[in-house]
């Protein structure tokens, strides 16, 4: 039989864990639930036309406009190795008639609080040197003791490759701001995310993205990808104004690849994440792979 102590202990962490998660929701509800944990990592290459993957056309949906073979992936990460601060990314990205097709599932919290947004996208080519995407999301949030609510909500974004190395992204996430609550007295916030890509060889690709949410000052990350091996490349970069590091490590094998990668914060400490793609290659790029 469980003591008073532990009883208590259990109360009190139940509730520390949801006053964490109501400071928290409130500074990163603009993008729900995403932006709850460092997803910057799965974003690298949304910016480009040759270093897109499967979690590109979640991230900007005109990037689905590029897909010519089905795809899939899946994204886990524990935000500052805390169990309850879990999030998870899963994405398919299908080629369709005059476009691609994308569907995505993102779930962040633990069973005291969680969002979860379930989204189907479409992209397509307008110009050869423009393409455009729509996505619809369903939006859920829970809090133990409190019930839940849920919400729909648009976003939107345009490729524009100026030349064979150089794109720009832009992508506007809940332009409509969607209300949500009991009474719908509260407002998610729009946040307008500006990318550049530069493709500067077959092996390397730096990227920097601008994103302004309603309310809060610009946020610019940096980041860039390489290819020091056939089968092996890594990726870095930082978020400025938080000063979140990121990096990690990719091991590509025929139509697979695997990524281990963390974020550190100077003060929270490590945000560990692993991802898991599967993308049909053409054939000369997997005979590449498995050499």
């Amino acid at each position: 039989m469980p003591s008073i102590i532990s009883i208590l202990n259990h109360s009190l962490k139940k509730k520390l864990i949801v006053a964490i998660f109501l400071v928290l929701s409130s500074a990163v509800a603009a993008q729900l639930p995403a932006a709850a944990s460092d997803t910057r990592y799965v974003s690298i290459g949304a910016s480009s036309k040759h270093y897109t993957d499967p979690f590109s056309g979640a991230v900007n949906q005109a990037a689905l406009a590029q897909v010519q073979h089905p795809g899939a992936g899946v994204y886990g990460s524990r935000l500052f190795m805390l169990k309850e601060l879990s999030s998870y990314i899963a994405c398919i990205a299908l080629p369709v008639k005059k476009g691609g097709l994308g569907l995505v599932a993102r779930y962040f919290g633990g069973s005291y609080y969680n969002q979860s947004q379930l989204g189907i996208g479409y992209g397509r080519t307008l110009h050869p040197v423009l393409d455009i995407g729509i996505q619809f999301n369903y939006n859920r949030r829970a809090l133990t003791g409190y019930g839940s609510n849920s919400s729909l909500s648009v976003e939107a974004g345009l490729l524009i490759h100026i030349s064979t190395p150089l794109h720009i992204g832009i992508h506007i996430y809940q332009p409509a701001a969607p209300k949500y609550g009991i009474d719908k007295s509260e407002q998610y916030s729009s946040v307008l995310t500006t990318g550049i890509g530069y493709e500067a060889s077959d092996k390397l690709f730096i990227s920097a993205d601008f994103v302004k949410e309603q309310g809060q000052s610009v946020a610019i990350s940096t980041a860039m990808q390489y290819i020091f091996a056939r089968q092996l490349f890594t990726r870095l970069g930082i978020t400025g104004t938080t000063g979140n590091y990121f990096f990690g490590l990719g091991v590509q094998w025929k139509n697979y690849r695997v990524d281990i990668n963390s974020s550190w914060h100077a003060r929270l400490g490590f945000s560990p994440g692993i991802m898991i793609i599967f993308c049909r290659q053409p054939t000369s790029q997997q005979d590449e792979a498995q050499k």
